[in-house]
């Protein structure tokens, strides 16, 4: 999804455009009176890893979405599954003022919003073995081979994902660029604490794909995608 943090921006790697920061009144509004509430910007956090149970009020299991974009398919994933902490990161200031607004129009007590880098996040406030889920749906997939290396999925950021799931936990990616989908396959194939979910041989559409999984909205990237008959490929790895 646009806006999607990727490698370390420290290093002056980036994988997301800082686009237009022009919000709606709606948008300001919502930022205003919601975003205190269930947002926090990454810069802003303690040293050390987030009190997740303390921030959502309870022990539950905890999904962290990276990238959501202007917030639709977050928005309905968190109303979906009440029973867990949905975490969502994103860069890009309207979209997560626009998920402020769906989650106070579904009434949603669930979700908890992060604004910055995932990188950083990742590295510094996740605690190991702590995350029960990692999607990463539609990341901006950077078409030009000039550009593969601000892709997001990379081996430092798949380690860093493995390293934050809980032994058994998902990393979930989703992308409709055939060649993208193909280095997603390989990079986190190619990390030791992940194993493919639905092998070629175990089940899995051919090539090792995943069944898209019908809980899955249809985002408009996907929509978008069937209209010009690229093919969608879901990826799910579990950690060892």
């Amino acid at each position: 999804m646009p806006g999607t943090d990727s490698l370390p921006t420290r290093r002056g790697v980036v994988s997301y455009v800082h686009r237009g920061g022009r919000m709606t009144t709606g948008q300001t509004r919502a930022w205003q009176h919601g975003w205190p509430r269930i947002g926090r910007p990454i810069t802003d956090l303690p040293p050390g890893p987030v009190d997740l149970d303390g921030w959502f009020g309870r022990q539950a299991p905890v999904v962290l979405e990276i990238g959501s974009g202007m917030g639709e398919t977050t928005a309905q994933l968190a109303a979906a599954a009440p029973e867990v902490n949905y975490l969502a990161v994103e860069v890009y200031q309207p979209g997560l003022a626009q998920l402020v607004m769906r989650a106070e129009a579904l009434g949603l007590t669930n979700l908890r919003l992060l604004r910055g880098d995932a990188v950083v996040l990742l590295t510094e406030h996740v605690r190991p073995g702590s995350i029960d889920e990692v999607r990463l749906y539609f990341p901006d997939p950077w078409p030009k081979k000039r550009h593969h290396k601000r892709r997001i999925v990379q081996p430092p950021f798949v380690a860093l994902v493995a390293r934050a799931l809980a032994p058994g936990g998902r990393f979930h990616l989703a992308t409709d660029w055939a060649q993208y989908a193909e280095q997603m396959r390989e990079v986190c194939s190619a990390e030791p604490l992940l194993v493919n979910a639905f092998p070629e041989d175990g089940g899995g559409v051919d090539g090792g794909w995943a069944p898209r999984p019908d809980w899955r909205p249809l985002t408009k990237f996907e929509s978008r995608a069937r209209v010009e008959e690229r093919p969608c490929r879901d990826l799910i790895f579990r950690r060892r």
